[in-house]
């Protein structure tokens, strides 16, 4: 049975590389991964970056301009340093203008992230619970009343509301009790392209467990990884690419390279169907370079061309 066929497959949109981005590239990604099936097109948050990085917002709404049916997710955004006001308005606007096609990824983000946009780390898991029930809230009601620990509203009406009821919010975390309470808050969850394949596998049945306990159905629950990826039939070939990767964005020593997967075609697809054995329900595939060409050869590897 080809991949397609067991699980449906996300393809990430040029957007964060040690290389110029060009448009063109964004654009044919977009439309010619609706047009191979995938179910939808993803991008991270990194806004200050040491490599060339695009706000997510704007090249999803780019990418809505383009296409008409496939899904605009972004995984995560790093809430705790945004106000969920405007967050709450900026996604209920990206459902809007694609006609019902977001999917909003939010974390708490690391200690980094606060110190670069001087927000306090203290309550922070507080402060991400009470933002995530504020966004919902005014996507939901006509007017909202909010009386927080860290957010007040007075009747106050979102100018604009989403399609989608809901909008989903999925979560990208991987510490246990994250994990868990992805479970009780989130509406999907997306392993992180930092973590490797063990970790996954050590992740799933924590929140299949919580799920359950939350009285949740794990089997509707979409469970997903991003995945750096470079197929290539010359092995050696994917291997630099994807070391390339690790070493230039990550930072990371040359030769550590587990948490992606690269290879040819063949081998690719057994590391694939592992992560479906593992529990994935949905797979994000993030390639490191020469992303049309790798679109292509992906759709391939997982049986959509």
């Amino acid at each position: 049975m080809a991949l397609k066929d067991q699980i449906p497959f996300g393809m990430s949109l040029p957007h964060r590389s040690p290389d110029t981005i060009g448009m063109d590239a964004v654009r044919t990604v977009a439309t010619k991964a609706e047009a191979l099936g995938f179910r939808d097109l993803w991008v991270t948050e990194n806004t200050l970056d040491h490599v060339n990085s695009f706000d997510p917002l704007t090249v999803l709404t780019y990418a809505a301009g383009t296409t008409s049916r496939i899904r605009l997710g972004a995984s995560v955004l790093v809430l705790p340093v945004h106000d969920p006001r405007m967050v709450a308005h900026q996604w209920a606007t990206l459902d809007y203008v694609s006609n019902g096609r977001a999917v909003m990824g939010v974390g708490i983000g690391r200690p980094f992230h606060f110190e670069e946009f001087e927000v306090p780390q203290e309550a922070r898991v507080a402060r991400f619970r009470e933002q995530i029930d504020m966004i919902r809230t005014l996507w939901t009601q006509e007017k909202v009343a909010h009386k927080g620990r860290f957010y007040h509203l007075e009747g106050t009406k979102l100018g604009v509301r989403p399609v989608q009821t809901p909008l989903p919010i999925w979560m990208g975390v991987g510490h246990p009790n994250a994990i868990r309470r992805s479970a009780e808050l989130a509406d999907g969850w997306m392993g992180a392209g930092g973590s490797t394949s063990e970790d996954f596998r050590k992740a799933v049945p924590l929140l299949r467990e919580a799920l359950e306990k939350a009285g949740r159905d794990p089997g509707k629950f979409p469970i997903s990884k991003r995945i750096f990826i470079a197929v290539d039939e010359k092995p050696d070939a994917a291997r630099a690419e994807l070391n390339r990767w690790y070493t230039e964005v990550y930072r990371n020593p040359p030769g550590t390279d587990t948490s992606g997967i690269h290879g040819t075609p063949e081998h690719v697809r057994e590391r694939l169907q592992e992560m479906v054995a593992q529990g994935a329900n949905h797979l994000l595939l993030n390639p490191v370079s020469r992303h049309v060409e790798q679109l292509h050869a992906l759709a391939e590897v997982v049986g959509l061309s």
